[in-house]
C-alpha cells in the first residue's frame, strides 16, 4: 500500500461524500443532507481507509492489463469506498453496544453533544448510502447483482457476529471455548474485514474460476483469526495512544482469544477466580493467584 495507491484512494473520497449529499437532497431536506455529510466525515474518519485499499489492489492484481484505466480504477476505488460505508456504520453501532468512548483517538460518535442515540439513524443512513452509490456507478456492470449479494450477504453475517458476541457476554468466562471463538471471529471478523474488500475486487475483476474463491476464502479466515487475536491482545494490554482506544474486553465479559486460552490453560482455583471477578467493572477482592 504505497503513498501513491493511497493519495488515489483519498482523492476519490470528495467524490464520494458531494454524491452522497447531492442524493440526500433530492428528498427536499438539506437540513438532512448537511447532517448525513457531517455523519460522513466524521465517522469514514474513524476507519483506517486500508481495507477499502484492499479491494482496489486485487482488482488492479487480477484484473486484464486491456481494462486497467483510468475509468475502471476510478470504479475500483469507489467499491472499495463503499466498503469503508460498510466498516463505517458496523463501528458506529458496535461502539454503541460495547460502550465504547473512543476510536483512533477520537471520542466515539455517539457521544459527541447533539448525537447520542440519533447515531443509530445515522448508521442506517451510511448503509442504504452504499447502495446508493452501487446503484449509481455499477447497475450497469454484469457483476452488480454479485456485488449486491456481497454487501447484503457479509452484512448479515457480520450482524450475526455481532449478536453472537453479545450474547457470550451474558454467559460465564468458564463457558468460553475455542469453537466458540473461532465461531464468532469467522462472522464478525474474517468476513467483513478480509473476506468482503477481497472478494468484491475478485467479482469486479471478472474472476469465475470457483477455485481462486475456494483457496482465497482459506486464507482470508486464517488472516480474520489472526486479526481477532491480535486485537484482543491489544485491547487488553495496548497503548491507548498508540490504539486510540481504551479496551473494555474484560470488564464487558467478552469471549476473547484471552479469555479463551485462559480457560485452557487456567488451574481449577485459577478457574474461579476468572469466573468471580471477569466481567466485573468494579475491583475484584480476591487474592491474586
Amino acid at each position: 500500500m504505497s503513498e501513491e495507491e493511497m493519495s488515489n484512494f483519498m482523492a476519490v473520497y470528495p467524490d464520494i461524500l458531494n454524491e452522497l449529499t447531492e442524493i440526500a437532497e433530492r428528498y427536499k431536506s438539506e437540513e438532512a443532507a448537511a447532517w448525513f455529510r457531517k455523519s460522513l466525515e466524521y465517522n469514514l474518519s474513524l476507519t483506517n481507509n486500508k481495507n477499502g485499499l484492499i479491494t482496489v489492489l486485487t482488482y488492479k492484481s487480477l484484473a486484464n492489463s486491456e481494462v486497467l484505466n483510468a475509468e475502471n480504477l476510478k470504479l475500483a476505488r469507489i467499491l472499495g469506498w463503499c466498503f469503508e460505508m460498510m466498516i463505517c456504520f458496523i463501528l458506529i453501532t458496535d461502539d454503541i453496544v460495547d460502550r465504547s468512548t473512543t476510536r483512533r483517538g477520537k471520542i466515539c460518535w455517539h457521544h459527541l453533544d447533539g448525537v447520542g442515540l440519533s447515531a443509530i439513524n445515522d448508521a442506517l443512513l451510511i448503509e442504504n448510502g452504499l447502495y446508493e452509490l452501487l446503484h449509481k456507478h455499477f447497475r450497469h456492470l454484469d457483476c452488480y447483482a454479485d456485488l449486491l449479494e456481497l454487501f447484503q450477504q457479509n452484512i448479515f453475517k457480520c450482524i450475526c457476529g455481532q449478536t453472537l458476541d453479545i450474547l457470550l457476554t451474558k454467559r460465564n468466562v468458564t463457558t468460553f471455548n475455542m469453537n466458540t471463538y473461532k465461531s464468532l471471529v469467522l462472522n464478525k471478523t474474517s468476513c467483513h474485514f478480509f473476506y468482503l474488500p477481497i472478494f468484491l475486487g475478485l467479482h469486479l475483476a471478472g474472476v469465475r474460476d470457483p477455485e481462486v474463491f475456494k483457496e482465497s476464502e482459506a486464507i482470508i479466515y486464517d488472516l480474520g483469526n489472526y486479526f481477532q487475536a491480535k486485537n484482543d491482545f491489544l485491547d487488553v494490554f495496548g497503548n491507548p495512544e498508540i490504539t486510540g482506544k481504551i479496551g473494555s474486553d474484560i470488564q464487558s465479559n467478552k469471549c476473547s482469544w484471552l479469555a479463551v486460552k485462559c480457560m485452557e490453560h487456567a488451574s481449577e482455583e485459577q478457574k474461579a477466580v476468572m469466573a468471580e471477578c471477569y466481567g466485573q467493572n468494579g475491583r475484584c477482592s480476591l487474592p491474586s493467584i
